[in-house]
């Protein structure tokens, strides 16, 4: 048995994906079916629409610009999503958190500012969370240096055990220093493996076929970092161009990229926009592998 992709056809940017009450849970950046779609599906190939998870925004936020969330499990009645939006006060775009008792919302933030807002350095954005081994949490983003033309860094810092707070100090991990990373990386997610940190993330300009996935590995959460190859590992193919903002899920054994792509006809286009792609990661040896995207894909998830 396979499936095809893209696995949800129509406008749903930087998914991320959790495991909750017996289903998958996606969310992604904000579109006509609200500020933080979400999407519920048993098998990760079938979705459906589970509505707005964050219908009420935060008294610093300027509506419209919600972008990337991801949410992190603490308990079967308490998760924390980590978002992007726009600041009142500095016209930034700066990161949130908001807690909800549902996997699919209501998500409330009551704060009168963001979590994270580096001003000085183009803003926040694209939020990421972390749980070590030890269940030690750990947050990741990117400046939004590309903004206003400097460097843009993945930052990481570590979390409070309730995920609300940020403690001890940011640590800058990569930034743009390869040909195919264009301006900018984002869109971090960090993965442990058999006691290695890989950290996979985002660069190029996210409206082409240019956009693509690269990787570090890293010491720790708190890095350092090194990329041991200088070309990324999931860029456009015939079936879908720019493909990036990934997170990754295991299921049945098997790892899974999930991901949004153009339409290679499409680049750029409002309709359908960035769909919702899976492509699976194997490994040789230490080193991640993703034959794709494909629009076939052999296997399940």
């Amino acid at each position: 048995m396979g499936f095809s992709n893209p696995v949800y056809d129509r406008d749903f940017p930087d998914p991320a994906v959790i495991r909750a009450e017996d289903s998958w849970f996606a969310y992604a950046t904000n579109s006509s079916l609200g500020n933080i779609p979400v999407l519920r599906s048993a098998d990760l190939v079938e979705w459906e629409r589970a509505g707005d998870a964050m219908p009420a925004l935060a008294p610093w936020v300027v509506g419209g610009r919600t972008w990337a969330p991801e949410v992190a499990v603490h308990g079967p009645d308490r998760f924390v999503v980590y978002y992007t939006a726009l600041d009142k006060e500095t016209q930034r775009q700066c990161v949130g958190r908001a807690v909800s008792s549902s996997p699919a919302g209501p998500f409330v933030d009551e704060s009168d500012r963001p979590l994270i807002c580096q001003e000085d350095e183009g803003g926040s954005i694209d939020a990421s969370p972390f749980e070590d081994a030890d269940g030690t949490r750990y947050l990741l983003w990117k400046n939004d240096g590309n903004a206003i033309g400097v460097d843009t860094w993945i930052y990481a810092q570590p979390l409070s055990d309730d995920g609300l707070e940020l403690t001890g100090e940011p640590v800058q991990l990569i930034k743009q220093d390869q040909p195919w990373e264009g301006h900018l990386v984002e869109a971090p997610f960090l993965w442990l493996r058999d006691g290695r940190y890989y950290l996979f993330y985002s660069a190029n300009d996210y409206g082409s076929a240019a956009y693509a996935v690269g990787y570090a590995e890293c010491e720790g959460p708190l890095g350092p970092c090194t990329k041991p190859q200088s070309e990324p590992i999931l860029a456009t193919t015939d079936d879908a161009a720019g493909p990036g903002h990934c997170v990754l899920i295991e299921h049945g054994g098997r790892t899974w990229m999930v991901h949004h792509a153009w339409p290679p006809d499409a680049i750029g286009s409002a309709l359908p926009g960035r769909t919702m792609w899976l492509t699976e990661l194997t490994w040789d040896g230490d080193r991640p592998v993703l034959d794709g995207p494909r629009t076939h894909v052999d296997r399940s998830p």
